[in-house]
């Protein structure tokens, strides 16, 4: 079974929006949170959870399995995924 990816990002973030469209590219199931459309607690606590994994609290914050890449870098990506 592959990694679970986890992206986090912004609704306006072109990064973000590339990354997405290049798992989809790719077939890759993916979920994603657009932190910019939370609100109140929810936004605080998925802020907190980026924050474990980079504490830039940078977009897009990619999670494939336990491996943290941070910005839209396809290279890395594919690598991760073993594409």
């Amino acid at each position: 079974m592959p990694d679970p990816i986890m992206i986090y990002t912004l609704s306006t973030c072109g990064h973000c929006k590339a990354t997405k469209r290049f798992l989809d590219e790719c077939k890759i199931e993916f979920e994603f949170e657009d932190v910019d459309l939370l609100e109140g607690e929810e936004r605080a606590a998925i802020l907190e959870e980026v924050k474990k994994w980079n504490p830039n609290c940078s977009f897009p914050t990619i999670i494939i399995g336990d491996k943290v890449i941070v910005g839209y870098k396809e290279h890395e990506i594919r690598e991760a995924l073993g594409l």
